[in-house]
C-alpha cells in the first residue's frame, strides 16, 4: 500500500496542477479539504497532505490559517514560455533532489525518468509512421526498425544531443521485422535478438539468411535478462515455463516475429507443450512494457519480458535466459556520419551507465563489432 501511495500523491498533485493551469481553479480558490480529497482518491489524508505540500513548494498554493489551502495569485502563467520552462526545470530539480535524498544516484534518477517517459508513450499507444524510403544524400536521420528495448530510447535522446547531432526515427516491428525492413531498404539500422535453437546462437544465423548478399556490421548494444514477470509475491508460485501449461496461469504473449516470441516457441516445443494448451497464448503485445502493464493490471498472471520492464511496474521477475541485442548496419550506412555518431553513443560511458541503472542489463560487450561477410 505504501508503494502505491508514494506514486499516488504525485498523481493528485498533477491533477490539481492541470486544474490550475486550465483556469478551473483560479487565484484565491480553495482546494478541497484534505479528508474530502482522501475519500475521492481512496487514500489516506497523509497522501493528500503530501500532494498539497508539493504544490506549496512549487509556489502554486499556500495554506491560510483557518482558510484552508488556496491557489496563490498570479503564480501560474502558462502563456509565458520563459516562466513555463523555468517552472519545469524547478520541478525536475525537485525530483532529482528527492531521488538523491532517497539514496539514488543521478544516473538512476535519469534512467527512472526515461522509463517513466517510455511507460507514458506505451500507455498512449504512440503511433510511429511506417519506415519509408529515404532520399539519397540524407545522413542526419537514421531509420531504426526492430525489437523494443528501453535502451533504444536512450540512444535516440543521446544521439540528438551529441557533438554530431542526428535523429533516430524509431519503428518497433520486432526482430524479424527489423531485418526484413533492412532487406527492403526501408530502414538504416535494425535492432534484433533472435535466438537460433539449432546453433544455440543469437542473430548471426538470421542475418545471414535474411540478408544473404549484403555486407553488414553487427554492433552489440547490450546483453539483457529475459524471464517471467508476475504480480508481486508470485501468488501462483510460477517457477519456469512448464508452469504455463497449468490451467489457472494466464499468459500475455509477445507478437509473432519478435525475438521473445521466437525464443518462447522454441522452448515450448522442447518442453512438448502445445501453444493452444497455454491460456492466453493468443494475447499479443508489441513491447515489453505492454506485457508488464498487462500483468500489473491483472489482465494476465504471467508474461515473458525483460527485467527492466518488470522493474518499471514493480513486478516480480524470474530470470530464464541472457540474450544478446545487436544493432545491424548495412556497410553503406555504417560509413555515414550519423551511423558513426550512433556507435559512438553506444560505446560511451554515459550510455552504459544509464542502461545499467535500469537493471537486468550487462554492458561488458557493448560496442563490439562483428562484420559479415
Amino acid at each position: 500500500m505504501k508503494k502505491r501511495e508514494d506514486f499516488l500523491y504525485q498523481e493528485i498533485a498533477e491533477a490539481l496542477r492541470r486544474r490550475i493551469a486550465s483556469g478551473e481553479l483560479g487565484p484565491g480558490d480553495k482546494l478541497p479539504p484534505v479528508r474530502e480529497m482522501a475519500r475521492q482518491w481512496g487514500c489516506t489524508p497523509g497522501t493528500v497532505s503530501r500532494a498539497y505540500t508539493q504544490l506549496g513548494q512549487e509556489g502554486l498554493v499556500a495554506g491560510h490559517r483557518g482558510g484552508g489551502t488556496r491557489v496563490t495569485p498570479n503564480e501560474l502563467q502558462p502563456e509565458d514560455p520563459v516562466w513555463g520552462w523555468a517552472s519545469l526545470v524547478n520541478r525536475a530539480e525537485g525530483y532529482l533532489l528527492e531521488a538523491i535524498g532517497g539514496g539514488h544516484t543521478p544516473d538512476q534518477a535519469q534512467s527512472a525518468l526515461s522509463v517513466a517517459i517510455s511507460r507514458w508513450h506505451d500507455l498512449q499507444h504512440e503511433s510511429r509512421p511506417d519506415p519509408q524510403p529515404k532520399p539519397s544524400g540524407e545522413t542526419d536521420e537514421l531509420r531504426f526498425a526492430g525489437s523494443h528495448d528501453m535502451a533504444v530510447e536512450f540512444l535516440a535522446r543521446m544521439l540528438s544531443e551529441g557533438a554530431t547531432p542526428a535523429r533516430l526515427s524509431i519503428q518497433y516491428v520486432g526482430s524479424l521485422g527489423g531485418l526484413m525492413a533492412l532487406a527492403r531498404d526501408e530502414a538504416d539500422v535494425a535492432g534484433t535478438h533472435l535466438w537460433d535453437d539449432r546453433r544455440d546462437s543469437y542473430n548471426l544465423p538470421f542475418v545471414r539468411r535474411l540478408l544473404p548478399s549484403r555486407r553488414v556490421i553487427l554492433v552489440t548494444m547490450v546483453h539483457r535478462s529475459l524471464g517471467l514477470v508476475t504480480a508481486p509475491g508470485n501468488l501462483q508460485g510460477v517457477r519456469d515455463l512448464s508452469d504455463l501449461a497449468r490451467p489457472e496461469v494466464r499468459l500475455v504473449n509477445r507478437q509473432s516475429g519478435s525475438g521473445t516470441r521466437v525464443w518462447l516457441d522454441a522452448q515450448l516445443k522442447a518442453l512438448d507443450i502445445a501453444p493452444q494448451s497455454v491460456l492466453g497464448y493468443e494475447r499479443e503485445e508489441f513491447t515489453h512494457l505492454a506485457v508488464a502493464r498487462a500483468v500489473d493490471g491483472g489482465e494476465a498472471t504471467v508474461g515473458l519480458a525483460i527485467h527492466a520492464a518488470a522493474s518499471a511496474y514493480g513486478l516480480d521477475f524470474l530470470p530464464l535466459t541472457r540474450e544478446r541485442y545487436d544493432l545491424v548496419f548495412p556497410v553503406e550506412v555504417w560509413e555515414t556520419p550519423a551511423a558513426q555518431a550512433l556507435v559512438k553513443v553506444v560505446r560511451s560511458p554515459q550510455f552504459k551507465e544509464a542502461v545499467a541503472a535500469l537493471g537486468g542489463y550487462d554492458t561488458a560487450e557493448t560496442g563490439q563489432e562483428t562484420w559479415i561477410p
